[in-house]
């Protein structure tokens, strides 16, 4: 069973792990990483026992904006429904901010985002959720 958390509870190790099964740069910089992570607004995490195998890390303004650096989870774990549940915590989280957003390096992950709520953005370099009828 996969759980979730907020909590930084994470190892150096642990984070280096999960961003090199997926060869992202940011793993062959473990110190940066963790430091990054812990000064992060959010950080989500997925476990499956104490195996950390999946995170998302948001960067906010505290009001406005919410902007989604990092959605990952280990190959061994994906099409486990593991990202778009990390997703919706961000979303609730963030519901009463104007602006969710996540910057695409790929384009071809753009019908995931859409897929949860998502709608791309004019440039189309990225995708965002608009809560426009909040106060």
């Amino acid at each position: 069973m996969i759980t979730y958390t907020e909590e930084k509870i994470f190892t150096k190790t642990q984070v280096e792990e999960l961003f090199l099964s997926i060869n992202w740069l940011s793993g062959r910089f473990p110190d940066r990483l963790f430091k990054a992570l812990l000064n992060s607004s959010t950080v989500i995490t997925a476990w499956d026992g104490d195996e950390l195998v999946g995170l998302i890390r948001v960067l906010d303004d505290t009001s406005m904006m919410a902007y989604i650096n990092y959605v990952l989870v280990k190959p061994s774990h994906q099409k486990m429904n593991i990202a778009s549940t990390m997703l919706n915590i961000v979303k609730e989280k963030y519901k009463d901010f104007l602006y969710i957003e996540v910057m695409l390096e790929d384009k071809k992950v753009l019908p995931f985002y859409q897929k949860n709520g998502f709608s791309e953005m004019s440039d189309g370099t990225g995708a965002l959720i608009r809560n426009l009828n909040i106060k």
